[in-house]
């Protein structure tokens, strides 16, 4: 390796926080795939998508909405030493998004519950929506961010206005996991618990809400076991509930209030 090369790696080494450094690796990959992010098994994280965004939260990994912040925010981040994921919903509409106006009725469903300007996708048409996603994953790229968290990939599972089958989520997650791979992008798979072992191959960290509420943690088991991170997020349990039990299973948990602004209760 040239003295030059081995000088950088040494300096950014030195110069970001150990915790979101891993190295850029593609385990697997094709050649000529683009060098990705590997998240490291316990990373620090700080999830905001509501508000001014606040840079002095101590976080290794800051996850933020790619709408709402451009690149240069994602280059200050980076230069704090941060690594940076771009949430953006991915198996839904929301119609506040300006993307999407392209998009058919057809493809577009029942309401999500709870949230009644936001609709399911029809997951099954990849003909209609790859197109779509892989734009928005261009946009994630070309802002500099690391990984993407794409929500509401659990389509089946819900009250979605069309025949899904398990089947179809999982072509359309593993089709969101090679797309954001092919763009140089770690992916986070949200949710979805019931297909966790499926999918752990396809993705490269976990997100999920309230699976201490639910009882449901012991399911992101693969994540862990594969030595890959998985965010948590508690809304109404106090940290008192969870957080010896995330920490001895190495789960990342905090406790967020539901807007998801800056405000959070880290377990670590």
């Amino acid at each position: 390796m040239p003295l030059l090369l081995l000088l950088a790696l040494a300096l950014a080494m030195l110069v970001a926080p150990a915790e979101a450094t891993a190295a850029l690796r593609t385990p697997g990959a094709h050649a000529g795939a683009p060098a990705r992010w590997v998240p490291p098994a316990r990373p620090t994280w700080q999830w905001q998508l509501d508000g001014r965004l606040d840079t002095s939260v101590r976080a290794g990994v800051y996850d933020i909405d790619l709408f709402d912040h451009d690149a240069a925010t994602v280059a200050a981040l980076h230069r704090a030493g941060r690594r940076v994921m771009c949430y953006t919903s991915l198996g839904s509409l929301e119609r506040f998004r300006p993307d999407v106006a392209g998009l058919p009725r057809a493809v577009a469903g029942r309401a999500l519950d709870g949230w009644p300007g936001e609709r399911w996708l029809d997951v099954r048409r990849l003909d209609v929506l790859g197109p779509w996603i892989e734009r928005r994953l261009d946009s994630c790229r070309d802002k500099g961010f690391d990984a993407v968290e794409a929500d509401n990939v659990d389509a089946y599972a819900n009250a979605s206005g069309f025949p899904l089958t398990a089947a179809d989520q999982l072509r359309f997650n593993r089709f969101l996991a090679r797309a954001a791979h092919a763009r140089g992008l770690a992916i986070a798979l949200k949710n979805d618990l019931d297909q966790v072992a499926a999918l752990e191959p396809a993705f490269d960290l976990a997100v999920v809400e309230q699976c201490f509420e639910f009882d449901e943690c012991d399911r992101l088991a693969p994540f862990t076991a594969a030595g890959k991170p998985v965010l948590v997020a508690e809304y109404r349990l106090p940290t008192a509930r969870f957080c010896a039990r995330a920490n001895a299973a190495g789960l990342m948990a905090m406790r967020k209030r539901l807007a998801l602004g800056a405000w959070r209760r880290p377990c670590w």
